[in-house]
């Protein structure tokens, strides 16, 4: 039996396929493979799906989501369904003890309180393996040995640019490093490449120029903004994209304030990578709801002005970026 917990689904994904290469043939696991969702998995069923004898193989695989997560700090509602169920995590702890031999369970959840009463329980029959995320220096650590383990090499500054630009998502860190190795051929990986490649280098300069437009740094915006012309983008794509991030702040903000979880959140707004939402949250604990709807409105009225030709796009992002970059109001 297995248990990992942690924030990194990555390097979870990464351990429960070392557990299914350990099971034996692959081919085995195609008929004798089961995933149960722990929100709503009730005890019986969990016992039968673990009890069932595998089909023409030595073992079969039970992996189960979001278990752990059902006995975290109770909602009022949850609350309710405990007090009708008091045996609850007992029968699902008595389940666990009577796992057949042939059966790899596997509980996987993300980051759960050392007070999770189930985890407590699990923690007595099995050793609980956590995958919190990883710091900066555990970052470029993974990526010189990504990159190494490859036989590819790469510069400090390359490995900098991919902290910074991509953040603990493995998810993208690991899709980008092996687009640069195969970019590179086996010449080393230089901070130019990352620069040229790497899909989040735009979305990190917007980012910035957001920040420094709510933060009032009027000479670093300005910078901001003549450097993403350099590198292409329109003034209606640069607008499109400064409104996008302002809703979606504003959206994660409005969400945060109730109660959604982070994964939640950016399934909601459809975002792709786990990189845009923790750079959403961080940006909504800053800036105030009516700070957004100011800006979000400023940036309708410029839309207009340059739909109609009143005002050339260039002109009218350098207009915009100096008006609210240069209002030095608290935001």
């Amino acid at each position: 039996m297995h248990v990992l917990v942690g924030e990194d689904d990555y390097s979870i994904h990464e351990a429960i396929e070392e557990i299914k290469r350990g099971i034996g043939d692959p081919s085995g696991l195609l008929s004798n493979s089961t995933t149960l969702d722990g929100r709503t998995v009730t005890a019986e069923e969990l016992q039968g799906a673990c009890s069932t004898v595998p089909f023409l193989a030595e073992k079969r695989l039970v992996v189960v989501e979001g278990l752990l997560a059902r006995y975290e700090e109770p909602s009022s509602e949850r609350r309710k369904v405990r007090e009708k169920e008091p045996s609850d995590i007992k029968k699902v702890v008595a389940a666990i003890r009577a796992l057949p031999p042939f059966t790899e369970l596997v509980l996987v959840d993300g980051a759960v309180k050392d007070g999770n009463p189930l985890l407590r329980e699990l923690s007595t029959i099995v050793k609980v393996r956590t995958f919190p995320l990883l710091n900066t220096t555990q970052l470029a650590q993974w990526v010189e040995g990504r990159v190494r383990q490859a036989g590819a090499s790469i510069s400090a500054q390359a490995v900098g640019s991919l902290v910074r630009l991509i953040g603990n998502d493995l998810w993208a860190m690991a899709s980008e490093v092996d687009k640069l190795i195969l970019y590179r051929g086996g010449r080393r990986i230089e901070d130019a490449d990352v620069k040229l490649l790497v899909s989040h280098a735009r979305e990190e300069s917007v980012f910035a120029l957001v920040d420094a437009v709510l933060e009032s740094r009027l000479t670093a915006a300005q910078e901001m903004l003549r450097r993403l012309f350099q590198q292409g983008v329109s003034a209606s794509q640069l607008l499109a994209m400064l409104a996008r991030q302002v809703r979606i702040i504003f959206l994660t903000k409005e969400m945060l304030a109730r109660g959604y979880p982070h994964l939640e959140i950016q399934t909601r707004l459809g975002l792709a990578q786990g990189f845009l939402v923790r750079k959403a949250v961080e940006q909504a604990g800053r800036y105030s709801q009516m700070r957004l709807r100011e800006l979000f409105h400023r940036l309708l009225d410029i839309d207009m002005a340059m739909k109609t030709g009143r005002l050339e796009g260039e002109l009218a992002m350098e207009i915009l970026v100096t008006e609210l970059a240069g209002d030095a109001k608290a935001y």
